[in-house]
């Protein structure tokens, strides 16, 4: 049989065809697959179909070959099952710093590794909801380069800003790079954070990833190694409550044992809760005192109350008066 100058795709093409119209209850017959390949400039026998497929088979593909009237051809394992990828789209769609449009391209990617029938199954739970997306298109490429900059052990430059009332950009350090060297990233309350240190002020901070520009990797060593040694990036999370700076001290809660819970998944499973004389609970947790820490605090409507140490009872105290005055002046 004379070849054509596809025949060397041949395997691809049958491949490729088995994960786009089969499944484990859908299959294709051989008459199928020859005329795919004949669509395709290819010409097969039904015999050469086999063959192929046993080929395929010994590389690692998982395909049945049933008989019977309703028999044919199937590939029935493949990388990723529906119900993993309904997880992988639902986290697409609910990640705040994904784009809609970058949500709508992934998520067509993810539904080319299902066949034709599970893909429609896929689609029918594809929608971007009307929520917040971030806008930021960078931010995936600045994350990249991050990766990069601490695999190759090198410094960053790059502009941060924050917006304005105006909705305009404004940069910090008078619109100047801001270098430093990158140790880590932190996904938290739906943001990317950079954890560096900052060789100019000796100390550790972090950036939100969606407000970095133009991140570049410098040809220089990261500083600070010293300080990470003995750094722990989740405790450190944990601490810097939704990623607010400030002064990290142990901070006694008290609180009924149906918020232990809340405080297990806002400060991890290390929590010691210490039964009190009233039925409730003390806890002490590793955390830094921010106005975002009492605001936490704030959401339980009292439930949850700080005792100690006195530093954070007195500013959780001034927090709430000044939202009272701030109230009565309305």
């Amino acid at each position: 049989m004379p070849k054509s100058s596809n025949q060397k795709l041949k395997l691809l093409y049958i491949a490729d065809y088995l994960r786009k119209h089969t499944d484990e209850e859908h299959c294709v017959t051989t008459s199928e697959i020859i005329d795919m390949l004949d669509d395709v400039g290819i010409e097969a026998e039904r015999k050469s179909i086999y063959s192929d497929i046993e080929a395929l088979r010994f590389y690692g593909m998982d395909i049945n070959i049933s008989k019977g009237r309703n028999g044919g051809i199937s590939l029935l394992s493949k990388e990723f099952q529906v119900a993993e990828l309904k997880l992988l789209v639902d986290a697409v769609q609910s990640s705040r710093f994904i784009t809609k449009k970058k949500s709508f391209d992934i998520i067509k990617k993810l539904s080319e590794l299902v066949s034709t029938y599970e893909k429609e199954e896929l689609q029918r739970e594809v929608y971007i909801i009307n929520r917040i997306k971030n806008d930021n298109e960078s931010i995936y490429y600045s994350t990249d380069t991050i990766h990069k900059a601490i695999q190759t052990d090198r410094m960053i430059s790059f502009k941060y800003f924050n917006h304005g009332a105006d909705k305009k950009k404004i940069y910090h350090n008078k619109g100047n790079p801001i270098k430093v060297s990158p140790f880590g990233l932190q996904y938290d309350s739906e943001k990317y954070y950079l954890i560096a240190f900052d060789g100019y002020a000796s100390k550790i901070k972090h950036y939100r990833v969606d407000k970095m520009e133009t991140v570049e990797i410098i040809d220089e060593s990261r500083d600070g190694k010293g300080y990470f040694r003995k750094f722990d990036l989740a405790e450190y999370a944990n601490a810097t409550v939704t990623m607010f700076s400030g002064e990290v001290a142990p901070v006694t809660l008290k609180l009924p044992e149906k918020f232990a819970g809340a405080v297990i998944d806002k400060f991890g499973k290390k929590c010691r809760f210490i039964p009190t004389d009233d039925g409730e609970f003390s806890v002490v947790v590793n955390v830094t005192m921010t106005p975002t820490l009492y605001s936490w605090v704030f959401t339980f409507g009292g439930e949850i109350k700080i005792t100690a140490p006195e530093k954070a009872v007195n500013e959780y105290k001034a927090q709430l008066k000044s939202a009272m005055e701030g109230m009565e002046k309305q």
